[in-house]
């Protein structure tokens, strides 16, 4: 079994930081997209930055320039490094992963059980 275990969130004052970290662990043979998306109260889930195996990035229009992802493939995790953060990126923030268990299995996305940030105005 598979599961991401994400870390790192809490509460922070406006123009702070917060690094998160999401870890995939269990039996894994590839793992193809991975990503942080969040969902603030009342409203849908929605990205916040991607990352391929290869490092390609792609990141939501509100968090170019303070956000960062970044993946290490032999430990298959990825971390989120937040700055500049403001209340608005105040949310429950999600790791979700392409995972393939074994070389004949099909992708399948898993998510995180979340870990919320909070910034104080």
């Amino acid at each position: 079994q598979v599961q991401l275990v994400e870390s790192g969130g809490g509460l922070v004052q406006t123009g702070g930081s917060l690094r998160l970290s999401c870890a995939a662990s269990g039996s894994i043979f590839r793992i193809n997209l991975m990503g942080w998306y969040r969902q603030a109260p009342g409203k849908q889930r929605e990205l916040v930055a991607t990352i391929t195996s290869g490092g390609t990035t792609v990141y939501a229009e509100s968090v170019k320039g303070r956000f960062t992802i970044s993946r290490d493939n032999a430990k298959n995790t990825i971390d989120l490094q937040t700055n500049s953060l403001k209340p608005e990126d105040t949310a429950v923030y999600y790791c979700n992963a392409d995972v393939q268990r074994t070389w004949h299995s099909p992708f399948t996305q898993l998510w995180g059980q979340g870990t919320q940030v909070t910034v104080s105005s």
